[in-house]
């Protein structure tokens, strides 16, 4: 059975959008910029990755969409599109959270390292996760106000996201490793969509509400 999953990342400045067949990634569109595009080209993204693929918006199975924490402008965008799309196509709702999907992508390229993955939330303070090489949870999703000794007891580690974008001065003599190459992607969703899709674990699309990490979080 062919099962399209389409996939909505918005939690922070990158605009990304994903199409997977059963569990395997068929094209992908996105951008970054210094300014939030999601609402001019989010919808965009969207018609040209289902073009590419030569199927219609019918032909999709499910649509995952990136449920925080980060942005409250990019979360709000990627969820109302896609609770739209789930609505008009009656298909079910796929949450997949934003820092997992960015360890998911950095396993693949790291995949026996502990992952520090961190999104900027202004000042010194960042939304982060922390696994380990197995994949097992160290520290739990949420906010931090960074200092010098922040997550000291997890090293060695690999940090990755737009937070890191604050400790490469303050953690400089630290043993630890930055990979500014990995960046939020939709393409992070694949895996962890699929799954959920075939586990049926969905979200009631009518309720659903994205992690905003605290409120109004806009960078």
């Amino acid at each position: 059975m062919s099962n399209y999953i389409l996939h909505i990342e918005t939690a922070t400045k990158v605009c990304s959008v994903a199409l997977s067949l059963n569990g395997n990634l068929i094209s992908c569109k996105e951008s970054s910029n210094d300014e939030f595009v999601h609402g001019e080209q989010l919808t965009n993204y969207i018609s040209e990755v289902v073009s590419l693929a030569n199927i219609k918006l019918s032909n999709l199975s499910a649509v995952s969409v990136s449920s925080g924490p980060g942005s409250y402008t990019g979360l709000r965008i990627g969820a109302s599109t896609a609770k739209g799309l789930c609505f008009g196509l009656s298909i079910p709702l796929i949450a997949v959270p934003s820092l997992l999907s960015l360890i998911s992508l950095a396993k693949e390229r790291h995949p026996t390292t502990t992952i520090c993955a961190m999104f900027d939330a202004r000042r010194m303070e960042v939304f982060r996760q922390v696994v380990d090489k197995n994949g097992v949870e160290l520290v739990p999703v949420g906010p931090q106000v960074l200092d010098e000794f922040s997550m000291v007891d997890y090293e060695p580690f690999l940090a990755v996201g737009d937070g890191t974008n604050k400790i490469k001065e303050l953690w400089m003599e630290r043993n630890l490793k930055l990979d500014d190459s990995i960046v939020p992607s939709a393409k992070g969703q694949v895996t962890l969509a699929y799954q959920k899709y075939s586990a049926q674990d969905v979200e009631d699309t009518a309720y659903f509400v994205p992690n905003y990490g605290k409120e109004f979080y806009t960078p």
